[in-house]
């Protein structure tokens, strides 16, 4: 009974905390935050050890999941080497510099143990992330971040099972161990490559299954149960169970628009949404509660906070400085990329396919077979020799009659178009010195962090408890620090919203006609048809043209039911064309996603209207 009570009152202080805290002008989990601290003070108030599998299994694989499934596939896969570079070099380079940083302040410390401290430390936390979702960055940095939060856990954690795998058979050194050099990679591999296959399998299985499913409410229980059933077995299976649940989040995010239902798509996004703020409130209301437990061990065991208090911050400097260095030389390999200058190549290669695609004599490409000299960045050798590629196969002209041709000539078209959006991408949110001290001043830690640190093993790790305090001095401090001061430095460099974070009304304009176009298509398709498979009368297609209205007053009840089956249909035709379009990286996610929540509703009012008559 106490125990639903606290969970009760827990998710009431959630709730009232999170609707409170855009009036304070705070970040919602901050508040949180202080409220467990504040709590955790009063001398009536006992605090449970919280055991840390539960947070590790119960609370991140569907936090994790849910990020996934909502992230902006399309941006991502444009800033994946930006992502990934973040997500692996520098949790390692950051995990490196702390384990000297460590070995150099804490006497006896063991050195695997001084590399698990630092992989405890180094990666950001996806639940701490959500404070910069709502201070109005770029769009892209938003997007960078989630990735790196989304990833890094499985960098952090396999080194840190490894390193404590090592202090435990009593290595001596990093240097002594080959498993502590080579052995990570392979182990990092291995667990990568078995997550990824197991979190693709359960997201496409998700996909199949739930579009079996009538009954609402079943779908949405086994929708909850996914994150849990790609990280079980993964780990049994040695593998990260975050980055399966990671996997099937994308997949099931991706493959939501082709296979569920408008009801589905709405239901999951509510649900998801307040799943994530349940957990994540919790965890930083855990958070703050643990500070007087916490506390009060570091005191009886080491006679005050002086010296973990004084670590910590040493040990966060450095991981900041460490952050700085290598995003500063990511932004200048992002800023070269967005000045390329193969726009007008690629346009010409775009001219010639559709030249030939329309029987006519493909125009020549000037400075065909040019390829990017040795100086030059790896990204404009890679595009260079996209391009090169792209001109021999352009140079063939094929049979306009020969389906094989065309369908190589559409492929071809596809991928010239694919990269030109990219570069439009790149040239319209380019990133500067500005937003790489966001990316630097916005990677916290949090949740992870105090997680991990309390997996280290109590038996074989001397000091166990100024590791601990250090590791939940780190995330509050850098929780605390950088995420009051955020805002504040987003307005000093003037990166609140912009046009480039809203939709883009030309952008959104341009979209639009594309599906009117495919809607007016539909008309004259001979796959038209009511849902229960009847066609419908030509003179019905006749009498609407391009009017995609409601039905006048005066109409019968038989016409009115004909037009709003019509609008369904030609709803279902805009669908099919906006998922076509998903692919090609000519639009960008949120403006995608607000045409298909559009059609949603479009689609749920004309049902209902139909189910009523």
């Amino acid at each position: 009974m106490e125990a639903l009570v606290v969970i009760i009152v827990a998710v009431v202080v959630i709730a009232l905390a999170t609707a409170i805290a855009p009036k304070l002008g705070i970040a919602g989990p901050l508040v949180l935050l202080l409220i467990g601290a504040a709590v955790s003070l009063l001398p009536f108030v006992e605090v449970p050890e919280i055991d840390p599998e539960w947070i590790l299994v119960g609370v991140l694989p569907p936090l994790l999941y849910s990020a996934a499934v909502a992230l902006p596939a399309i941006e991502f896969r444009r800033d994946f080497g930006p992502i990934a570079g973040l997500s692996f070099l520098l949790v390692i380079l950051s995990s490196v510099a702390l384990a000297g940083f460590f070995l150099l302040v804490i006497p006896g410390i063991h050195p695997a143990i001084a590399v698990a401290l630092g992989a405890i430390l180094s990666p950001t936390d996806a639940v701490a992330t959500s404070i910069v979702k709502r201070l109005g960055v770029s769009r892209r940095v938003v997007t960078m971040l989630e990735g790196e939060s989304l990833l890094n856990d499985a960098t952090a954690l396999v080194l840190l099972r490894t390193m404590i795998a090592a202090a435990a058979v009593g290595t001596a050194g990093l240097a002594a161990d080959e498993d502590l050099g080579l052995g990570f990679l392979p182990a990092f591999g291995r667990g990568v490559l078995v997550a990824v296959v197991i979190g693709a399998i359960v997201g496409y299985l998700n996909l199949r299954l739930r579009a079996l499913i009538g009954h609402s409410a079943a779908n949405t229980a086994v929708g909850f149960v996914v994150p849990f059933v790609a990280y079980l077995p993964t780990e049994e299976l040695g593998g990260s169970g975050l980055v399966a649940a990671v996997v099937a989040g994308i997949v099931t995010g991706q493959g939501a628009a082709r296979w569920f239902t408008p009801e589905q798509r709405m239901s999951d996004e509510h649900n998801w949404r307040t799943v994530e703020l349940v957990l994540e409130g919790a965890v930083f209301l855990v958070m703050g509660l643990e500070l007087n437990a916490i506390v009060a061990e570091n005191i009886e065991g080491h006679n005050g906070l002086g010296t973990g208090i004084g670590i910590a911050a040493g040990a966060l400097a450095l991981v900041l400085a460490v952050r700085a260095a290598y995003v500063s030389v990511l932004v200048w390999l992002q800023s070269r990329r967005a000045r390329g200058r193969q726009r007008e190549r690629l346009e010409a290669i775009g001219a010639r396919i559709d030249a030939m695609a329309a029987g006519e004599d493909p125009p020549p490409i000037r400075g065909a077979g040019a390829t990017a000299g040795p100086t030059a960045s790896r990204h404009a050798r890679r595009l260079a020799r996209r391009r090169q590629r792209l001109e021999e196969r352009a140079r063939r002209a094929p049979d306009p009659d020969d389906p094989r041709a065309q369908r190589r000539l559409a492929s071809m078209r596809h991928r010239v178009g694919r990269a030109l959006g990219d570069l439009n991408y790149y040239q319209a949110s380019p990133l500067g010195w500005k937003h790489g001290t966001i990316i630097v001043w916005a990677g916290m830690r949090g949740v992870v962090t105090l997680a991990a640190a309390q997996t280290l093993p109590r038996e074989d790790t001397p000091d166990r408890a100024l590791l601990v305090f250090i590791a939940f001095a780190v995330a509050a401090g850098s929780l605390m620090l950088q995420g009051f001061t955020l805002p504040w430095l987003v307005r000093l460099l003037h990166l609140q919203r912009t046009g480039d974070d809203h939709l883009d009304r030309a952008e959104q304009s341009a979209l639009d006609d594309e599906l009117r176009g495919a809607a007016v298509a539909a008309l004259s398709a001979p796959s038209l048809r009511r849902r229960d498979g009847s066609e419908f009368s030509s003179e019905l297609l006749e009498r609407v043209g391009t009017r995609l209205t409601d039905p006048p007053d005066d109409e019968t009840t038989a016409s009115a039911r004909d037009l709003l089956e019509l609008r369904l249909a030609m709803i279902e035709a805009m669908r099919e064309r906006l998922n076509a379009l998903t692919s090609g990286g000519q639009f960008s996610t949120p403006a995608l996603r607000h045409a298909l929540a559009e059609l949603d509703a479009d689609q749920l009012s004309l049902e209902l209207r139909l189910d009523d008559e």
